[in-house]
């Protein structure tokens, strides 16, 4: 029991670790300037707070048209959004 579970910390430990690198796996030279999704969204009727990389990904921190406050992941080639979390 006492090799079972750190074995097993360590394999969840790098699974995690993989879905969120598996996210967005653009290289930097084929990255967008963080300006245009800014303006993508604010198209869109957002109202963005901040916007920075995390996890090979554009992070956006924002309040959507409907006014909810919105966290989404953006790829930044494409600026397809690839997880997007609301709250009222």
């Amino acid at each position: 029991m006492k090799i079972i579970f750190p074995t097993l910390s360590a394999c969840l430990l790098l699974a995690g670790t993989a879905a969120a690198s598996e996210k967005c796996s653009v290289p930097m030279a084929d990255w967008q300037p963080r300006e245009a999704l800014q303006t993508k969204l604010e198209g869109q009727g957002w109202t963005v707070r901040s916007i920075r990389s995390e996890d090979g990904c554009y992070e956006a921190y924002a309040l959507n048209a409907k006014g909810e406050k919105v966290e989404a992941y953006f790829d930044p080639k494409t600026f397809v959004a690839v997880d997007l979390k609301t709250e009222d």
